[in-house]
């Protein structure tokens, strides 16, 4: 893979998401996104999320093409499925196609506090409660460590309020809270309304260009 290719996997997926299992977040809720490069469209992510029982179901297809002068320079495919008990990750199963390079992980709780991390480089346990890069759950924004769910890799990451303004939802404006998740790669701003619900994101990518979510 290319360094510019590297870039763009690590954008993608910190951009393509510990405490108590208080159930803070939304119990339900379906999310489908624009994705723009440049505030052209490259593809779509979506999101459903339904409780089953005690647990939090959440499942996302992501699909996006890049293009120069016609031609597809760049692919991008991603689906998971994860299950939540309150605000804690309990299982995960993701599968990546990245421009040719296949990924997946397999995460289970083991036992009250432990979550095994199954990759290609083996199984790693991660303990205490855990969250993915969910940007559909507020709680995201008291973390200091996530999990990459396309990678299988736990980030540390640093979440503060960075202002405010209008976000494009749904083809109007609307007025949104930016909260930038700083990560190794490169911040990520994640857009919410007064009423905590996630309505777009902001990243750069290779060559200084704007990858944005815009709800549809």
């Amino acid at each position: 893979m290319t360094k510019n290719r590297r870039v763009w996997a690590l954008a993608l997926w910190a951009a393509l998401f510990s405490g108590a299992a208080s159930a803070t977040g939304p119990a339900s809720g379906e999310w489908s996104f624009r994705v723009l490069l440049d505030d052209s469209p490259i593809g779509e992510h979506r999101f459903m999320l339904a409780t089953a029982g005690e647990d939090r179901r959440l499942t996302s297809e992501a699909e996006f093409s890049v293009k120069l002068l016609g031609v597809t320079v760049y692919r991008y495919r991603h689906s998971a499925n994860e299950t939540w008990r309150g605000d804690c990750l309990r299982q995960l199963v993701s599968k990546t196609d990245d421009d040719g390079t296949p990924e997946k992980v397999d995460a289970k709780a083991v036992g009250d506090n432990t979550l095994a991390v199954t990759t290609a480089k083996g199984t790693q346990p991660v303990e205490g409660c855990v969250m993915s890069f969910a940007y559909w759950n507020p709680t995201i924004r008291r973390q200091e460590r996530l999990l990459n769910s396309q990678t299988g890799k736990l980030e540390a990451v640093q979440v503060a309020r960075a202002g405010s303004g209008m976000v494009e939802v749904r083809g109007q404006p609307v007025e949104a809270a930016r909260w930038r998740i700083a990560t190794p790669a490169q911040p990520i701003d994640v857009w919410y309304t007064a009423q905590g619900e996630w309505v777009g994101l902001d990243s750069t990518v290779s060559g200084g260009r704007k990858l944005s979510y815009r709800l549809k």
